[in-house]
């Protein structure tokens, strides 16, 4: 799940996005209106983050500016103004969610989930493929009734399938949902994720109805219930 957080406070956002990569986020960050509005219009995320008090351009304009541009991501609003009017302009303007400060980091976490999870499509927090189950709202899988054991590239790689099951994903959505933008990525880097989860998931041989990631040549990769054999 990549995030972008446009907060303009180092401290604030410095202690949002520690909590954020140890729960598994990429986590991009603006400090202004103007790099927000950019990089909300020129790459992907899967949730954003946005201030109403920045500098350059003020956060309702930088929302404004990414529906006009038709960016759909999810946009949680965070500002110390707790009236109702900044609310309603919030809205109007195309936010999904509101938090003010201060507040719980813990209570961020799960409202950023629960956004993605919900522009993804899904109503429930649980989702299964095959014996293959994950909690979206806690961020755990289970395979087979037990905790299944993923490193961070790893569960990342394997939350994106799931929230897109029976559906293609783009290679190069992947690589840029799973590393921070300055992150130095090898081109095989993704294909070696991909085996490792193939291996965690059960191999080639598929022997129960379980999740099994197929390579779709030219396009992506696609988590799919795998028939019994």
């Amino acid at each position: 799940m990549r995030v972008l957080l446009v907060e303009d406070d180092e401290d604030l956002s410095g202690r949002i996005a520690a909590v954020l990569r140890s729960e598994n986020f990429v986590v991009d960050i603006a400090r202004n209106g103007e790099d927000a509005l950019h990089a909300g219009l020129t790459e992907l995320f899967d949730v954003a983050i946005l201030d109403l008090g920045l500098p350059k351009i003020d956060g309702v304009s930088v929302l404004k500016g990414w529906r006009e541009g038709d960016r759909n991501l999810p946009v949680l609003v965070l500002t110390a103004r707790d009236g109702w009017p900044d609310k309603v302009s919030s809205f109007k303007a195309g936010a999904d969610d509101f938090l003010a400060k201060p507040f719980k980091v813990e209570e961020l976490v799960l409202r950023l989930r629960a956004l993605v999870r919900r522009a993804a499509g899904h109503a429930a927090s649980r989702l299964v493929c095959g014996a293959l189950v994950f909690d979206a709202q806690l961020g755990t899988f289970e395979l087979d009734g037990l905790p299944l054991k993923l490193t961070a590239l790893e569960w990342r790689v394997l939350s994106c399938l799931m929230l897109r099951k029976e559906m293609i994903v783009d290679r190069r959505e992947l690589t840029e949902r799973v590393y921070d933008g300055d992150a130095e990525v090898d081109s095989n880097s993704i294909e070696v994720i991909i085996a490792r989860l193939r291996k965690k998931l059960g191999g080639e041989r598929i022997e129960t109805m379980r999740g099994r990631i197929e390579t779709v040549r030219g396009r992506g990769y696609m988590l799919t219930a795998a028939a019994a054999s």
